[in-house]
């Protein structure tokens, strides 16, 4: 199920065992440009190696964790710590958390370089988030899809393209029940960052 639309309005994807919203525009392709560029610029980007199925090899993106605190994160056998939130994440936080209504501690970002960048099947379930956790998506630089898959009910798939200034909010049993992804690309792509806001206890 192909669940992008030519819409503006907020799309509430209609998932069994999940609360998806998706916002296709909470920044204009100017004010995203702007961003992305300061980020892309400004951010202390790293590349960590991740272990996966006995095999370990360098993370195919790069990474960088904010806070407004000094909890650690650890996920895939990597452990992360944060860099104080800039003036320019605290106040992206703001705007998502005015979205979400919901409070942020921590942001981890993503640089995919390329159309070779990708991030493997998974759930953000690491306990740090606790149970049921919010998490807040946004993106800039090129449009990506995000696939989703239901753990369980193998007929349950969906996919959504995530573009420049957009939000996508996963909330509820979403991260219990569903995995997704962003999977390589066959055709030349320009940078994308991604910036998933979360509470890390």
């Amino acid at each position: 199920m192909n669940l992008f639309q030519e819409s503006k309005e907020p799309i509430i994807l209609n998932l069994p065992d999940a609360d998806i919203t998706y916002y296709p525009a909470i920044y204009n392709l100017a004010k995203a440009q702007n961003i992305f560029e300061e980020l892309y610029n400004n951010t202390v980007w790293q590349q960590d190696d991740i272990t996966i199925f006995g095999k370990t090899h360098a993370q195919p993106r790069l990474t960088a964790l904010y806070a407004n605190n000094t909890n650690s994160y650890s996920y895939s056998g990597i452990t992360m710590h944060p860099t104080p939130f800039s003036p320019l994440l605290q106040k992206i936080k703001t705007t998502v958390e005015q979205y979400t209504h919901h409070h942020f501690t921590t942001c981890l970002l993503n640089l995919y370089r390329n159309e070779q960048d990708s991030n493997g099947w998974h759930a953000d379930n690491e306990k740090e988030l606790g149970i049921n956790p919010i998490i807040a998506s946004l993106s800039f630089g090129a449009p990506r899809w995000f696939h989703l898959k239901h753990r369980n009910e193998k007929q349950y798939k969906a996919k959504i393209l995530l573009e420049p200034g957009s939000l996508l909010v996963m909330k509820g049993t979403t991260q219990q029940f569903w995995l997704h992804q962003i999977p390589k690309k066959k055709i030349t792509t320009p940078p994308r960052i991604n910036l998933t806001f979360r509470t890390v206890l």
